[in-house]
């Protein structure tokens, strides 16, 4: 007879076992295809966003090219540059999210290389405007307003957010399928699944004279689980008594980061040479206290500043800086160059220029510069 109930019982588990792994490796399935989707659709919106920041930065650079071109304002010039910088982050943003969408890639190539004449343009009209060149300015401009080149981006880049907007549209419809047909199956194996449990309920209940005469066993196996979780109990205490004693030694190795990241600072602090630390774009990040000293500027008045507005090589216009981009983006140091520092008053002071790339890995982020300054020789005594 108990033969014939843990039989049936088996069964009725087996049963439910099948049941589950249906319902988990559908769910799994469809709950992969779900995230799929979603993935998608977050790929989607950042496309969509990626062309509106191509069009508002684009539409801030042309409004600050007009405002340059009527004020004369450096400032306006700036925000130009600056406009036309993210509009180009925001393009190649784009082609790295589309480049496995042949269509919307090429869409989105056509959109840079309208973008791309568009800030030719605006270099263009800056630099008639800065030579003065008022006939110049007008013609350009009065060309431009006949050839109505705006249209064509906005088009290309509407016609990019309608693609992308459409596919955005049938993702959602899929997603919310997949999720119905896991909220189906999922029910569906829940209410099979009690029925089998409740079929599994019928069998104990007419079972439990034989369950009465296997409590000894049962008694037997609780003290087996008591011995059990007494073990697990002591495992745990020495697995936490471990844990206390990892948590302790990363303590102790992030307080030698932070002391090593200090004594880097004092390292680069007592320097007499004049050291800038660089980002990868050659904008100022750092500076030590020899060059408040002997050029006058504080850390804060060239905080993200470019490099190239208080130093020049020799040889190169001002904001020039070839030899020092293509010596950072390859990687190489670049040794004992001829400069010109301004300082805070205005006067350019000639130094001797060293820069040290920054690598995290083999990657560059960033660079170090060392400015000697050249002391004139002496006279000859008489």
């Amino acid at each position: 007879m108990k033969d014939k109930a843990v039989r049936r019982i088996l069964a009725f588990f087996a049963l439910i076992s099948i049941v589950l792994v249906v319902v988990a490796v559908d769910s799994a399935r469809n709950i992969t295809r779900s995230v799929a989707s979603s993935d998608w659709v977050n790929h989607t919106h950042a496309v969509i966003l990626e062309a509106n920041g191509v069009l508002s930065g684009l539409h801030i650079g042309e409004g600050a090219v007009l405002e340059f071109v009527a004020t004369g304002e450096a400032s306006a010039q700036t925000v130009s540059r600056e406009a036309f910088a993210d509009m180009e982050e925001h393009l190649e943003t784009a082609k790295a999210l589309t480049r496995r969408e042949p269509a919307q890639y090429a869409e989105v190539l056509e959109l840079e290389t309208l973008a791309n004449q568009r800030v030719k343009f605006a270099q263009e009209v800056m630099a008639a405007r800065q030579s003065d060149q008022s006939e110049a300015v007008r013609g350009l401009l009065a060309a431009d307003a006949a050839a109505d080149p705006l249209h064509p981006i906005q088009e290309a880049a509407g016609k990019l957010i309608n693609e992308e907007m459409a596919l955005l549209a049938e993702r959602d419809r899929a997603s919310y399928q997949q999720a119905e047909t896991t909220r189906w199956t999922v029910w569906s194996g829940v209410a099979l699944d009690v029925l089998l449990l409740c079929g599994v309920a019928w069998v104990i209940w007419d079972d439990m004279a034989a369950r009465r005469r296997a409590a000894a066993v049962l008694q037997e196996a609780n003290e087996q689980l008591d011995a059990k979780v007494r073990e697990r109990t002591a495992e745990l205490a020495k697995a936490n008594e471990g844990l206390v004693t990892e948590n302790f030694e990363r303590r102790w190795a992030n307080q030698a980061l932070e002391h090593q990241l200090r004594y880097d600072r004092l390292i680069i602090n007592s320097i007499n040479d004049q050291v800038f630390v660089l980002t990868k774009a050659l904008n100022i990040s750092r500076i030590n206290p020899a060059i408040t000293e002997q050029a006058g500027w504080e850390p804060q008045d060239l905080a993200n500043k470019p490099f190239s507005s208080i130093v020049r090589l020799s040889g190169e216009d001002r904001g020039a800086l070839g030899e020092l981009t293509q010596a950072l983006a390859a990687g190489h140091d670049l040794r004992d160059r001829t400069a010109l520092l301004e300082d805070k008053r205005g006067r350019n002071v000639p130094v001797r220029l060293a820069l040290y790339p920054l690598r995290d890995g083999d990657k560059v982020v960033g660079g170090v510069v060392i400015l000697q300054v050249v002391r004139p020789a002496a006279s000859p005594p008489t």
